[in-house]
């Protein structure tokens, strides 16, 4: 019997190092980054509908507010890029399960487009190569691609030049989420203010990193956690810097405010520590809510199809 449904789960994002290089004509910014999959999830299940039908997209979970169910949704966008590519009529229900924070620099909804390749290339048969998936990805943003394969990498040019890196050992967070999310572009409006007049060179990875991550060493990596957005997200959200604070006074291991943010991550060195510092944060009063995650994790992958 064909498949009629598929559900793909994926991850959320955290950058060990986001360098951000000068603006350029385009507007656009070089990046380093390191990449690390960690253990918050959306699933994203696609079921075939009636002929003609298209696509609809219903979103549900505790992380909704503000997630669009139309043609700006990237879910629907990759929808259409692999219709187009293979010359196939997608007619389809899509849910999008979220618990990945929306617009708190996670990457939600890049991740729920990756689950939508591999969950489409599933219930079409289509067989798609890493590299076709990688093409198709890298057209919808700059995050999509690593979300495909997950685990610990370093991003370069817009963030879609992925290499991956050579980590071992887990890594354990706690994550400090807002209600209210930060807009990307205004993240990077807010960076180029910031840093006018100044001399900003071509960004580089951390080579230090890259030995902490190999060496399993998480006071290294903590201590080596960059972020050149950090300063705009701070400067338009200035609880920023108070949780950052607490967090790293009650002994996490490092803080940074993630991608865009506003959600901040902090390093600790084993579960129980970050129990303790979750604690710690929710009784301080300066953050919303607060989850624990690990990393690295698996991309987006099938787990159930029937």
């Amino acid at each position: 019997m064909p498949i009629r449904s598929v559900t793909v789960r994926v991850p959320a994002k955290v950058n060990l190092q986001l360098s951000v290089g000068p603006r350029e004509l385009d507007g656009y910014h070089q990046l380093v980054t390191v990449f690390q999959a960690i253990s918050i999830f959306d699933d994203v299940i696609i079921k075939i509908a009636e002929p003609g039908s298209g696509i609809h997209l219903t979103i549900t979970g505790d992380q909704t507010h503000g997630v669009p169910t139309d043609a700006t949704n990237l879910v629907v966008q990759a929808a259409e890029l692999i219709a187009q590519k293979f010359e196939i009529d997608i007619d389809a229900h899509i849910e999008v399960k979220k618990s990945i924070p929306v617009a708190g620099g996670m990457a939600g909804g890049s991740a729920d487009a990756a689950a939508a390749i591999v969950a489409i290339d599933e219930l079409y048969n289509l067989d798609m190569t890493r590299d076709e998936m990688h093409e198709i990805a890298a057209q919808l943003g700059s995050d999509v691609p690593f979300l495909l394969s997950g685990g610990t990498a370093i991003g370069q040019g817009r963030g879609d030049q992925l290499t991956a890196a050579l980590s071992r050992g887990t890594y354990h967070w706690v994550l400090a989420l807002s209600s209210v999310g930060l807009s990307t572009p205004a993240i990077y409006s807010e960076c180029d203010r910031l840093r006018q007049g100044l001399d900003i060179s071509e960004p580089q990875i951390s080579d230090a990193l890259m030995q902490a991550l190999l060496a399993a060493d998480p006071k290294g990596v903590g201590n080596l956690l960059v972020n050149d957005l950090q300063p705009a997200a701070c400067s338009l959200r200035p609880a920023l810097r108070l949780i950052l604070d607490v967090g790293q006074e009650y002994g996490a291991l490092g803080a940074i405010v993630s991608g865009s943010g506003p959600t901040v991550a902090f390093l600790v060195s084993d579960e129980e520590h970050g129990l303790d510092l979750a604690v710690a944060l929710s009784a301080s009063g300066v953050v919303g809510s607060v989850t624990r995650a690990f990393g690295p994790v698996h991309g987006a992958k099938v787990i159930e199809s029937h």
